[in-house]
């Protein structure tokens, strides 16, 4: 094994010294951000919020300082679903709600995931991986889908945020220490059944109050109040069960979730679930069904083209503007920049843990040149300030290289599609790049 010498030094620095660019670079980054350096200024013209396929929707929402981006984006499909029903130009389904429970079932979830590894060795990896990924604001689309069937949805104004709705990194903190106290305490007593028992049920205790506490309390029936042109109307007497099993109608069945993994684990029109992820005990299962990614888009815009809206999973990690609000790899250039190259094949990727989907959000647009897509347009959840107005474009071959998930609904698939999803998933390790949770 080698080690760095003086001589390892001496052999590095006079190479550095023969590098023209990086001694431009050291002057330039002496009081310059490293990140503003790459953006290729030719590459501006084709960055524009001009498409031939585009959806209208309601103004920005905006997580704040939470990783709920997949409920703002599952919960921005539903709320035009009411806006367009009850001709509504500013409306939203209160996130608060659908956190609340989420973080409820995840403990639950973890609580009785823990009854697998009473005896286990300390280090087992997957007890570890439990332990470690505790109780986060993230998760996926099917996740989503067994909170609102099971708990429904109420308007914002009914739940609405309060500060640490707003700001989760201090009750998640807490809450996964109580869990791990949890875990502990249990493999101490892990032969007394009725102490098992009780020792659950005072943890989701303490946990439920700690909720109430920081989300507010929650509402059992309300009535729903709205304003359109027609003037002000009421609908009394509703539950959250109600109101999104009559009011939007029972729609979220009708979706699957299509992924695209370029890996050698997990070959294409199969489908996949995830061991050990999920928030609703008893719940739907987390299964995918892998397509390449010519057929994913194919999906993704005949669903758009009849004018429903497309929840999406990717990595926003990279090659990106929060401030022009744009996604796109050949705006960047940081291989002449910094003499380096980086390029990485998108299973690459995902198996050397470089990219995984770490953020969901909307398509609301696609821009065709022919039948080929070359921009596509995205409803974001981080407010108002950045990109236009909070929406964002993003390149079609940031797409191909970022883009992991999207949810169609199952009329847009093909009989020969729908025939591999029905078939029985693969389980895939609970550390699997396609088990990561949007936030």
């Amino acid at each position: 094994m080698n080690n760095i010498n003086d001589e390892t030094l001496k052999v590095l620095q006079k190479s550095y010294d023969k590098k023209p660019k990086h001694q431009v670079l050291k002057r330039v980054l002496y009081q310059t951000d490293l990140g503003s350096i790459f953006t290729k200024q030719e590459e501006a013209r084709n960055n524009h919020f001009l498409f031939s396929n585009e959806i209208k929707t309601l103004p920005i929402t905006n997580q704040k300082q939470t990783g709920r981006c997949w409920i703002f984006a599952g919960l921005n499909v539903l709320r035009e679903i009411v806006a367009k029903k009850f001709g509504l130009k500013d409306f939203e389904l209160s996130q608060n709600y659908t956190a609340l429970f989420d973080k409820l079932e995840k403990i639950n979830y973890f609580i009785e995931s823990i009854d697998d590894f009473l005896e286990v060795d300390s280090d087992d990896r997957t007890f570890q991986h439990i332990l470690k990924t505790g109780i986060q604001d993230g998760g996926q689309w099917d996740m989503f889908v067994s909170v609102i069937e099971k708990y429904g949805v109420v308007p914002q104004i009914i739940m609405p945020e309060t500060d640490n709705s707003s700001n989760t990194r201090f009750i998640n903190k807490l809450i996964d220490l109580k869990l791990r106290q949890y875990a502990a305490d249990v493999r101490k007593i892990k032969t007394n059944k009725p102490a098992i028992k009780a020792l659950k049920a005072k943890t989701l205790d303490e946990l439920y109050s700690l909720l109430i506490s920081n989300f507010g309390e929650v509402p059992t029936t309300f009535d729903f109040e709205y304003v359109n042109d027609e003037g002000f109307h009421i609908i009394k007497d509703l539950t959250p069960q109600k109101f999104y099993h009559e009011i939007i109608g029972d729609v979220l069945s009708e979706y699957i979730s299509v992924i695209n993994a370029p890996t050698s684990d997990k070959p294409f029109h199969k489908t996949f679930t995830v061991a050990y992820l999920g928030n609703v005990v008893g719940g739907g299962e987390i299964k995918y069904l892998n397509l390449p990614i010519n057929e994913l888009k194919e999906l993704i815009i005949t669903q758009l083209k009849s004018g429903e809206l497309v929840w999406f999973g990717s990595d926003v990690a990279t090659y990106g503007d929060r401030v022009t609000g744009f996604w796109d790899d050949a705006s960047f250039d940081y291989e002449n920049v910094l003499d380096m190259h980086l390029e990485m094949a998108k299973a690459d990727q995902l198996v050397y843990s470089q990219g995984a989907m770490n953020h969901a959000m909307l398509l609301t647009g696609v821009h065709l040149d022919g039948v080929n897509a070359k921009r596509w347009k995205i409803e974001n959840s981080w407010g108002n300030k950045g990109g236009k107005d909070g929406y964002y474009v993003c390149s079609d071959t940031w797409f191909d290289k970022f883009v992991y998930q999207g949810v169609i609904n199952k009329k847009h698939l093909s009989k020969e599609q729908l025939a591999m999803w029905n078939q029985a998933p693969i389980v895939l390790k609970p550390w699997d790049p396609m088990g990561s949770l949007a936030d």
